[in-house]
């Protein structure tokens, strides 16, 4: 037979192959009936990609402040990111990534291990239990019971607290606001190198969003990471600096099964391991819940009914990932609302969390880039540009409503000047409770609500009384 004919031959099976595998692909993911296709799904997952890729370097950043291993914190989110993320698209086939979270890996290092003095590894216990529990609640129906049971406006409180938390430790790891003992917090050195590289990187990345560049928090990092990097040639210290070698094939987890050894201490006091426990699974909770119903409004999954489609598989999928991330070392593993930007270039199936998940999975060979290029001055714009989009939640509430403005302004405010999550929280749920009672509507409190206000008491009163 002629070579041509024989090569021609060869490269039609390949094609056929090639089609084939589209083919079911796109049956697997109902591709043709959510109106996408491969190309426009796997262009949308590097897009999400690329739109959360700033929790490699963040995540790292934040738990090391609980004493966490910077390369091992980096590996740990890289994997249960790929992992979590391709979990979500094959069982939910949702477009929505996964990573550790925002706001709940402050949390875990600067409540959890900072305030309340639990180690990290009692912490990677918590993120774990509270991850079971997660699995147990999305598929035994209770996750409707405790979404209803939560007044919404004191969800948005948090959520929006939380925003404003990891803004004020992002301005405080820029070393833009420093401790005074006068007056508490005041104005950093402005005439430290590292300062004003925070300063530009924060301009930088608040005038990319306003822009609505893809990716904006990751690429306002890439350009304040190169500035910083040429102005470490130029001889400043302290600047970003490139590794001697990109790419690495260490994959040591060192915090890898800690989260089993830190049981006992974390139970040591009960009301404490409650309220931890808690903590991570109400913020990973609503979260998720927040981030899948927006997504679903934008593509179409609430039903007529108002229930969002498949709901159960999202949140079993999600809590999975936390499960799996505490196992090899990192806070809780949660829903990205950054998947909208994959959304917004055209993905509406599974194949761009899968495609996400990959590209989170390649991303461990680049640790040494990431973790030499990426230090305080880079990450703390990320983290108060977020902050700034979680803050936004704060129009949601009804301030002509005094219960409301009321709980929603102290937990807001009770999360930062009590530099804890979790007491804000506590707050909030205690300030609602009363309000309600004194406006005569003790009997509209659910029930969820009153054992949680106690909870919360005894948590706040045990030192005292123990």
């Amino acid at each position: 037979m002629h070579p041509f004919i024989i090569t021609y031959a060869t490269m039609e099976g390949s094609f056929e192959k090639k089609r084939e595998g589209e083919r079911i692909v796109e049956k697997f993911f109902k591709l043709n009936e959510k109106g996408s296709n491969v190309k426009t799904e796997l262009i949308a997952g590097l897009t999400t990609f690329l739109a959360m890729a700033y929790i490699l370097g963040v995540n790292p950043a934040v738990l090391a402040d609980a004493g966490m291993d910077k390369a091992s914190v980096f590996l740990a989110t890289a994997i249960s990111a790929g992992v979590a993320s391709i979990i979500m698209g094959l069982v939910a086939n949702y477009p929505v990534a996964l990573a550790s979270g925002m706001g709940v890996n402050a949390l875990f290092a600067y409540t959890i291990c900072g305030q309340m003095g639990f180690s990290w590894a009692a912490a990677l216990s918590a993120v774990f239990i509270s991850g079971i529990v997660f699995i147990l609640i999305s598929v035994t129906g209770v996750r409707k019971a405790i979404i209803n049971a939560i007044p919404v406006q004191l969800k948005l409180a948090i959520g929006a607290g939380i925003g404003f938390f990891i803004a004020f430790v992002g301005l405080k790891n820029a070393g833009i606001i420093v401790a005074s003992p006068s007056t508490f917090v005041t104005i950093g050195n402005l005439t430290d190198p590292t300062v004003l590289l925070a300063i530009v990187g924060l301009l930088i990345t608040i005038a990319l969003v306003i822009k609505n560049v893809p990716a904006a928090v990751f690429v306002g990092m890439v350009i304040t990471a190169v500035i910083g990097i040429i102005l470490g040639f130029m001889g400043m210290a302290g600047m970003p600096t490139l590794p001697e070698h990109l790419v690495s094939f260490d994959f040591e987890l060192k915090a890898a099964g800690a989260c089993f050894s830190g049981i006992s201490e974390l139970f040591a006091n009960p009301f404490q391991a409650f309220v931890v426990i808690f903590s991570f699974l109400f913020v990973d909770f609503f979260d998720t819940a927040g981030t899948l119903v927006a997504i679903g409004n934008r593509i179409g999954l609430i039903n007529d009914k108002g229930e969002l489609e498949n709901a159960e598989q999202a949140l079993l999928a999600d809590a999975v990932g936390t499960v799996f991330g505490a196992v090899l070392g990192t806070s809780t593993v949660t829903s990205f609302v950054e998947s909208s930007s994959g959304v917004g270039v055209g993905g509406r199936t599974g194949l761009t969390a899968c495609t996400s998940g990959v590209c989170f999975l390649l991303a461990v060979f680049l640790s040494p880039l990431i973790l030499s290029t990426v230090t305080n001055a880079v990450t703390a714009p990320a983290l108060i540009v977020v902050g700034i989009m979680m803050a936004q939640q704060l129009k949601g509430i009804d301030w002509d409503d005094m219960i409301f403005a009321a709980a929603g302004f102290v937990t807001v405010i009770m999360m930062i000047l009590m530099y804890s999550i979790s007491n804000g929280i506590a707050c909030g749920f205690i300030v609602y409770t009363i309000a309600m009672i004194a406006a005569g509507k003790a009997k509209e409190v659910h029930p969820t609500v009153w054992a949680l206000m106690i909870i919360f008491v005894l948590y706040f009163a045990t030192p005292y009384i123990m």
